[in-house]
């Protein structure tokens, strides 16, 4: 009896929700967040640049779990980001829902800048870009007034700077079925200082009966910067208000664990409790290698002002959670068996597809060879998923086989085009590559003369180890642990997109039709600890 009611006690216990939540909420590559509510249900959306698919959707019922539901750009003949530098591409969405249609509007840098797509459910399947003409800048928003009206706010350049890097928020109505900008275009602010820096990413919001202006400013580094302005007029002007800025953490030195904080957008709960998303960094041993990521914080408002966690000031690295129901979604595999129709949905590739390079297939994964190589501008045959942690090890299994040297398969971690390592099998070996800035070099190889093949990557700090075993243990070294920051923040790397990890082959120029079958991958985070010597 009495081992009976201590497991009922156990339980009990376990399913009391915590009243706590860490930050971020959405760890690695999760850029420029921006959520709006329906009912119950709240969704978000991250830049994507040159990832493809493009505009990673989440759904939370309670603002700390989120699940990965979708993707607002899949079509591979809707934008095409060949030819474009990692940080070009899909820059800064706004989500917003409106008499039951959802909108996400965009920039795509490179291409033809500013569009929005449509979609009746948020997992998809969306419209394709509906691009707009005479719609300078980036980071646009959309907003419906009471009047049914909807504002587009986007930010653009100023001809006669009066400080550097003056920028120019501004908004003008927009005519959704005709899909053009129309009336007066009304310059709403230039930052909230007379030296403002890149004033951008603009969402409006109708609060207590007035209209608040929410943007950044001071770059997306160590100065960034959120700062609010109001007015009794949608078209101004608009007033700064004089806490301003109500977020940034540049104050606080550059060895603060969390920095780069800005460029957020603002909800309020059903509850009526204002909570608000917004993009930092987080150091590893002084620097960054998981790039930009989506955190949390406590909105209270003091007439008009926001107060954003009252009495701290800062985005808080733990804090207590939302009033809303807990709810847990599905946690994301560690392993991928490649056993479902369809590629799971964290897996992407860069730039866009020309053709079909993988299939699925009595559980393997077909990864056909392509003459294209991942230091071009172009699609090659590589996919990866988002690096979430500082300390990880990730592993594959495969098979390949070739008489041809030109011909190379294996496990890759990929920053941009210049900024990557990948340990490849060979006709006979195992290379280990890292290119650094552009300059490619051979850090190890090893004789290799089986088809099957294990491969391992364990990153800890900021070093990484690669691994090769034909079993799933007894792996064996290849190279020295090489530094974390060839990914990292700087360093020749785009400050904008992040870093993933996956499998990639090539035929290096030479067409073929040889493929790699991959078994499974599989990804963790672990808990530091002495996984390199």
């Amino acid at each position: 009896m009495s081992v009976l009611f201590f497991t009922i006690h156990f339980t009990s216990i376990s399913q009391i929700p915590p009243t706590q939540f860490k930050n971020p909420i959405l760890s690695g590559y999760h850029p420029d967040p921006s959520i709006c509510r329906v009912g119950d249900d709240y969704y978000l959306v991250n830049s994507s640049f040159v990832w493809f698919p493009g505009l990673p959707i989440y759904h939370s019922k309670d603002l700390v779990n989120w699940e990965h539901i979708g993707y607002g750009i899949s079509n591979e003949k809707a934008v095409n980001f060949n030819g474009l530098k990692d940080k070009l591409g899909l820059f800064a969405p706004t989500i917003r829902h409106h008499n039951g249609t959802f909108y996400i509007i965009n920039t795509c840098v490179g291409c033809k800048m500013n569009f929005y797509i449509t979609a009746k459910n948020p997992a998809g399947p969306w419209s394709d870009p509906i691009w707009l003409s005479d719609a300078p800048g980036i980071d646009p928003s959309l907003f419906w007034d009471d009047d049914g009206k909807c504002y587009y706010t986007g930010m653009g350049s100023v001809k006669d700077k009066a400080w550097p890097a003056q920028t120019v928020v501004y908004n003008q109505e927009i005519d959704l079925n005709t899909h053009q900008l129309i009336g007066e275009r009304n310059e709403l602010s230039f930052g909230h200082a007379n030296n403002a820096a890149y004033a951008e990413g603009p969402h409006i919001y109708k609060i207590n009966g007035k209209y608040v202006l929410l943007l950044s400013e001071g770059g997306t580094e160590q100065y960034h910067a959120m700062s609010v302005h109001h007015s009794d007029n949608l078209k101004g002007p608009f007033v700064a208000d004089i806490v301003n800025p109500i977020l940034t953490h540049r104050h606080l030195g550059k060895e603060y664990p969390i920095y780069a904080v800005g460029h957020g957008d603002l909800v309020e709960t059903q509850n009526g409790e204002w909570w608000c998303v917004m993009l930092g960094k987080r150091l590893n041993k002084g620097i960054t290698t998981l790039a930009r990521e989506t955190f949390l914080a406590k909105v209270e408002f003091e007439g008009q002002t926001p107060i954003i966690n009252k009495g701290f000031g800062k985005v808080l690295s733990e804090q207590k959670r939302p009033d809303l129901p807990w709810t847990p979604v599905p946690k994301p595999s560690v392993i991928d068996h490649f056993d479902q129709h369809d590629l799971d949905l964290k897996w992407c590739t860069i730039r866009t597809p020309q053709s079909t390079y993988f299939t699925i297939k009595n559980s393997q994964l077909q990864l056909a060879l392509q003459p294209e190589v991942i230091d071009s501008l172009v699609h090659s045959s590589l996919l990866v998923q988002r690096i979430m942690d500082h300390h990880f090890v990730a592993k594959t299994s495969f098979s390949f086989k070739t008489q041809k040297t030109n011909e190379e398969v294996g496990l890759c971690v990929y920053r941009t085009n210049e900024n990557y390592f990948t340990l490849m099998k060979r006709k006979d070996s195992l290379v280990l590559i890292e290119s650094f800035k552009g300059k490619r070099k051979e850090v190890a190889s090893v004789p290799y003369h089986h088809k099957g093949i294990h491969l391992k990557a364990m990153a800890e700090d900021m070093k990484i180890q690669f691994y090769y075993s034909t079993t799933n243990d007894h792996f064996l070294p290849i190279g020295e642990p090489l530094s974390l920051i060839t990914i990292a923040d700087g360093q020749g790397n785009a400050q904008f997109n992040g870093p993933g990890i996956g499998i990639y082959a090539t035929s290096n120029g030479k067409p073929t039709k040889n493929k790699a079958f991959f078994d499974w991958f599989s990804y963790q985070g672990v808990e530091k600890k002495t996984i390199i010597d």
